[in-house]
């Protein structure tokens, strides 16, 4: 089955019960519904369903603009969270990056080629150094210079570059500052950051170097949403990588760099692709 036909995507959540499959899967049936894809998770400590669902938009009687009328009952009925995507719409991605650019540039590399299926309507960063590489891909770059001084106003100003360029989501490519709690809470699970290590090993200040003088054996990245509590938000994805007493800080700083651009790239494309669900502070991630 062709993966570039047009088709949605609906991601459901609600307190579990015997027939929710049958019940979505009958609702979409009636309308002639060409399922793709299906799979779905119990949470047995959270007493949760998660499901996502896609399916063929040739042949579907409904239309998608009618999809949520249609829908609301059996939603009211379970007491489903939920929400549609199109495989036609392609959401706008705002990257912020500060002087590092290995995230950055990897992610305008899988854009080029079209493996992040986004448009990237800017770049935000509190530094000149990325200009030219961001320039160069076309894109719009945009200096916002952040200090404890003018933080306030630094993301008034963020916020109305995001809003001018209609942004969907934001992924922090090594951005050097901590967001907001205000700020976060207009972008919830829509804010993607990379973090240069194994969660929660390790975190702050120069973390390979303290790796290092601790002989670790592995080293990691992780991907998460971005919540009010710094570092503590959603994992998304996670990945280590072996070190040998051979390694020194360079080696694991260049090793790090690596997870890090896969990491983050895995979760970004996962979040487009509207395989993630978010809840109690942890995600479920569908194949």
């Amino acid at each position: 089955m062709s993966q570039n036909k047009p088709s949605a995507t609906l991601l459901v959540s609600c307190p579990d019960n015997k027939g929710l499959v049958a019940a979505i899967a009958n609702f979409l049936m009636s309308y002639n519904a060409n399922i793709m894809h299906a799979d779905q998770h119990q949470d047995e400590s959270e007493n949760l369903f998660l499901m996502r669902i896609q399916w063929e938009l040739e042949g579907f009687t409904l239309p998608m603009e009618n999809f949520e009328a249609a829908f609301a009952p059996i939603a009211a009925l379970h007491n489903m969270k939920w929400r549609t995507s199109l495989s036609t719409h392609k959401p706008k991605m705002a990257i912020f990056v500060s002087k590092y650019e290995h995230c950055l540039v990897d992610l305008l590399h899988r854009w080029r080629i079209g493996e992040l299926g986004c448009d990237i309507p800017l770049v935000i960063s509190n530094h000149e150094d990325c200009r030219r590489i961001v320039e160069f891909n076309g894109i719009p770059f945009h200096v916002v210079p952040v200090s404890k001084e003018n933080k306030a106003e630094a993301e008034a100003e963020q916020w109305r570059l995001l809003q001018e360029a209609g942004t969907d989501f934001i992924v922090l490519a090594r951005y050097m500052q901590v967001l907001s709690e205000k700020f976060v809470e207009r972008y919830p699970d829509r804010v993607i950051n990379i973090h240069h290590s194994f969660l929660p090993a390790f975190d702050g200040a120069k973390p390979y170097h303290r790796a290092f003088a601790r002989g670790v054996k592995l080293i990691g990245a992780t991907s998460h949403y971005v919540t009010q509590e710094l570092d503590e938000g959603p994992i998304i994805e996670q990945e280590v990588t072996r070190i040998s007493h051979r390694d020194n800080v360079e080696d694991l700083v260049q090793k790090g760099r690596d997870l890090e651009k896969v990491v983050l790239s895995r979760a970004v494309r996962w979040h487009i692709d509207n395989r993630v669900l978010s809840y109690s502070n942890k995600t479920v991630v569908f194949d």
